[in-house]
C-alpha cells in the first residue's frame, strides 16, 4: 500500500529535533511520497537539505506562500521564477489568498497569486492553493485564468458542496486531511457526494492535526488517520482508498 502526502512542511522548525526520524517513521507505515510546499526564500536551503536527504520521498514544490506576501513580494517572486527555470519541480505551491491573518494586503495577494498561476502555466507545473476565508477572492483569480492548462490541488479543502464542486471544476484535486476528522470540520457530511477521483490525501504537517492527536505537532504518519475516516465515509477498505488518491496525486504531479 503506497499512501501519499501532498503537503507536508517536513522542513519546519517543528521537526528540527526528530526530523529523520519522524520521516523514517512515516516510510514505515507506508507512506512514501512526500510533496512539500514553499513558504518564501528563507526556506529554499532547508527544501533543498530535505531532497537531498530522502531522494526517493521527497518532492518540492516552488512558490510564495500569501500570509507571506509583504513589501518585498516581487523580489520574491523573481526568486520563484529563478528557481523553476534552475531545476525541476512538482508544482507552484503553496499559492493563493488568506484573509484571516492579514486583509490589508488582498491586493498584492491577488496579483502574487495570478503572477504565480501563469508562472505555473508557462513551466506547464500544476499549482497548489491555499485558501483561508478566501473562497470568493479565489475563485474570482481562478476565473481569468481558467482553461486546460489550469490544474492543480486545492489544498486543506474546508468548503461547503457547492465549492467543492466549483473547485473541481476548474481541474482542481481536493487535499483532505486532519479537517475530515474534526467534529466541527463539516465536509465529512458531505465528502461521499464526490467522486473519489476528485481527492488527494494531505497532512499539512506540522499544523492541523487529525482527532485523537488534535492540538498536536502534526507528522506526516497521522495520514493514517484520515485514511481511516475517509475509508469509513466511502465504505471502502484503506487500501483502496490509498490507491485511488495516490494515484490521483501521480495524475496531478505527473510522477
Amino acid at each position: 500500500m503506497i499512501i501519499t502526502d501532498t503537503h507536508t512542511h517536513l522542513y519546519s522548525e517543528a521537526f528540527d529535533e526528530d526530523r529523520n526520524e519522524m520521516i523514517n517513521r512515516s516510510i514505515n507505515q507506508g507512506i512514501s511520497r512526500f510533496f512539500i510546499p514553499a513558504i518564501d526564500s528563507t526556506y529554499t536551503a532547508s527544501m533543498l537539505q530535505l531532497e537531498n536527504d530522502f531522494p526517493k520521498n521527497i518532492f518540492l514544490m516552488m512558490g510564495l506562500h500569501p500570509t507571506h506576501v509583504k513589501e518585498n513580494y516581487e523580489e520574491e517572486l523573481n526568486h520563484v521564477e529563478e528557481m523553476l527555470i534552475k531545476r525541476p519541480f512538482f508544482a507552484v505551491g503553496e499559492i493563493g489568498i488568506d484573509l484571516y491573518w492579514d486583509k490589508s494586503t488582498l491586493n498584492i495577494q491577488k496579483k502574487a497569486f495570478k503572477h504565480q498561476i501563469q508562472l505555473a502555466k508557462k513551466f506547464k507545473l500544476p499549482i497548489v492553493i491555499h485558501c483561508r476565508e478566501a473562497f470568493d477572492e479565489i475563485f474570482e483569480v481562478l476565473e481569468t485564468e481558467k482553461g486546460d492548462d489550469l490544474f492543480g490541488i486545492f489544498h486543506c479543502f474546508t468548503g461547503t458542496l457547492e465549492q467543492a464542486h466549483k473547485a473541481i471544476s476548474y481541474n482542481m484535486k481536493l487535499g483532505i486531511g486532519g479537517v475530515v476528522t474534526f467534529k466541527n470540520g463539516k465536509i465529512d457530511q458531505f465528502l461521499n457526494q464526490l467522486d473519489l477521483n476528485h481527492l488527494v490525501l494531505e497532512t499539512d504537517s506540522p499544523y492541523l492535526a487529525p482527532v485523537p492527536y488534535r492540538g498536536k505537532r502534526n507528522e506526516s504518519g497521522y495520514i493514517i488517520n484520515v485514511l481511516e475516516k475517509l475509508s469509513e465515509i466511502y465504505n471502502v477498505s484503506k487500501e483502496k482508498i490509498a490507491e485511488i488518491t495516490t494515484q490521483n496525486s501521480k495524475d496531478i504531479f505527473k510522477i
